[in-house]
C-alpha cells in the first residue's frame, strides 16, 4: 500500500514516519516537495506518485498571525486541501485530513461531538473549516477528517518544549487557567491513524496499540468519516504547565521547580480569540481504530522519556 504524507518535517508527519507499518510504502513531501496551495503542482505530484491514501498533515497553525495573514492561512487550510481533496478524486485515492478542535466556539462545558454544529472564533478556525467542508463535499466517503487538539511531540516546535526553556530562564510563570481541552501526543495519532489504515495489521512494524474490530475506512454513509481524537482527559493550559516542571523535574531537565501561577486569558491576551473549552469527544475514533485513548498525562510522561533519550544520545 502506498501512502503519501504532506506536511513533512512537521510534529505529525514525522510521528506518522516513526510508527510507519513495514509493509506500507511511504512517501513523505515538505512544502518545497509539495506546495498544496498550487494546484498544478497538487495535479503533477499525485499523478506521478499514485497513491492510495493520502494524509494531509499539512496545515497553517500561526494561530495569532492567521489573524493579519488571512490569505495565508485560507490558501493552505483551505484551498491547499480542496486542491488534495480533487486530485484524490481523480486518482480513486482516499484522503486522512487533519482538522482541529479550534472550528468549535469553545461555548459548552460538555466534549463536543462529531455531529455538533462548528461556529470557529478566530481566522485559524474558519479556515479550517473552510477546508474540512471541501473535502466533505468533493470525496464524501472517500474522506476521513480527524479533528484534534494541543499538539506536541519531541520533534518540533510546541507548548512543552517552549515550557521547558522558560522554565529555565524564568523565575515565575503566568500560565492560562481558563482555557480547558486536552492535549495530543502526536505519536498516539499518528498510531491511530495507521490503525485506521492498516486495522488488520495493528501489530506490524512497531504498532503498539490494542484493537478490537475497527470500522476503518469505510464509513457507511456518503458522508466524510468525522473522527475526534486527542488524549484522554482534560486539563487546562495551567495543569499542562504545571504537569510539564513536575516531570521535568523529576526526569532531570530541570534542577529546580520555579512558581507558576494561574493567570486569566484576560492577563494574556492575544490577537485571536480561543475558545474557553475545546474538549472532544472521542469515542467515535476510538470505535473506528480500535485504539483506545490514554491519559494526557502518562503520554506526555512517555514523550519527555523520548526526548531525554534523544537529548542524551546527541
Amino acid at each position: 500500500m502506498k501512502v503519501l504524507i504532506t506536511g513533512k518535517g512537521g510534529q505529525l508527519a514525522w510521528e506518522l514516519e516513526q510508527t510507519k507499518p513495514e509493509m506500507i510504502n511511504l512517501i513523505s513531501l515538505s512544502a518545497q516537495d509539495l506546495d498544496i496551495t498550487d494546484q498544478e503542482v497538487v495535479e503533477q505530484v499525485l499523478r506521478l506518485h499514485k497513491p492510495d491514501i493520502v494524509i494531509n498533515a499539512a496545515t497553517y497553525t500561526a494561530v495569532d498571525k492567521a489573524e493579519e495573514d488571512i490569505k495565508t492561512a485560507y490558501a493552505v487550510n483551505d484551498l491547499g486541501s480542496e486542491y488534495l481533496a480533487l486530485s484524490c478524486k481523480d486518482l480513486n485515492s482516499k484522503l486522512i485530513h487533519v482538522s482541529t478542535d479550534f472550528v468549535f466556539d469553545g461555548t459548552k462545558t460538555t466534549p463536543y461531538q462529531t455531529d455538533e454544529k462548528p461556529n470557529p472564533i478566530n481566522v485559524y478556525g474558519a479556515s479550517k473549516l473552510a477546508g474540512d467542508i471541501k473535502v466533505n463535499d468533493i470525496l464524501g466517503a472517500q474522506a476521513t477528517i480527524i479533528r484534534t487538539a494541543w499538539v506536541y511531540s519531541a520533534n518540533g516546535n510546541n507548548f512543552v518544549k517552549t515550557m521547558l526553556r522558560l522554565m529555565t530562564e524564568k523565575e515565575h510563570l503566568g500560565i492560562v487557567y481558563d482555557q480547558v481541552g486536552t492535549p495530543t501526543w502526536a505519536k498516539g495519532l499518528a498510531k491511530m491513524i495507521w490503525a485506521l489504515i492498516m486495522p488488520e495489521g495493528l501489530n506490524a512494524g512497531n504498532l503498539d496499540v490494542q484493537s478490537s474490530s475497527p470500522q476503518a475506512l469505510t464509513p457507511s454513509s456518503s458522508e466524510a468519516l468525522l473522527l475526534h481524537w486527542t488524549d484522554a482527559g482534560v486539563c487546562s493550559w495551567y495543569d499542562f504547565a504545571v504537569a510539564i516542571q513536575e516531570l521535568a523535574v523529576e526526569k532531570g531537565f530541570l534542577d529546580k521547580a520555579i512558581p507558576v501561577r494561574p493567570i486569566p486569558a484576560s492577563a494574556y491576551p492575544t490577537p485571536a480569540t480561543r475558545p474557553s473549552f475545546s474538549v472532544i469527544d472521542k469515542a467515535s475514533a476510538e470505535q473506528a481504530s480500535g485504539v483506545e485513548t490514554i491519559h494526557w498525562r502518562k503520554q506526555l510522561s512517555e514523550m519527555m522519556d523520548e526526548l531525554k533519550h534523544s537529548q542524551n544520545n546527541k
